[in-house]
């Protein structure tokens, strides 16, 4: 016997029923892209290269001076 694709899909009412549960879990509007929204500047975090990396950047020739 051949199983059918759509043959594990629910009922049209479940598929139904699932679709309005997933609109009503959306959120109601997408972020502001805006940059009034978001003034503040954020500093940026520090980066520390220790001395084993410089060694390992030295001797793969990569030089982080």
């Amino acid at each position: 016997m051949t199983q059918l694709s759509h043959d594990d899909l629910g009922s049209v009412q479940e598929m139904h029923a699932d679709c309005e549960a997933a609109v009503r879990a959306l959120p109601t509007a997408a972020p502001s892209l805006r940059y009034e929204d978001y003034p503040r500047d954020t500093p940026k975090s520090e980066i520390q290269i220790t001395e084993a990396a410089t060694r390992i950047a030295n001797a793969l020739q990569l030089h982080l001076d």
